[in-house]
């Protein structure tokens, strides 16, 4: 659990580097190369700007960490479902 925290915060920073906030482009960049394999229209620019668009609470045209958190809170919420789902299947 450590590592997967530790892993969250360091794609993002990597990702904003150094500022406090993703960009447009960065946020796009995070999204396709580390999202690609759980979400889907990852290589849709138009999809991923909608994305960032709902995530951008503040309407500042960025993604704070708070943001950010709330996605990755999605996700991991989608993917337990998923497994969830698959197991009540397997039983």
């Amino acid at each position: 659990m450590e590592s997967a925290i530790k892993t969250v915060v360091s794609v993002y920073l990597k990702s904003a580097r150094g500022k406090d906030n993703l960009g447009g482009s960065e946020f796009q960049k995070l999204v396709t190369k580390q999202l690609g394999n759980i979400m889907s229209d990852t290589d849709s620019s138009s999809a991923i700007k909608e994305m960032r668009l709902g995530l951008d609470e503040n309407n500042d045209g960025k993604v704070s960490f708070q943001e950010y958190l709330t996605l990755i809170g999605y996700l991991a919420s989608s993917v337990s479902q998923s497994k969830s789902g698959s197991n009540a299947a397997a039983s």
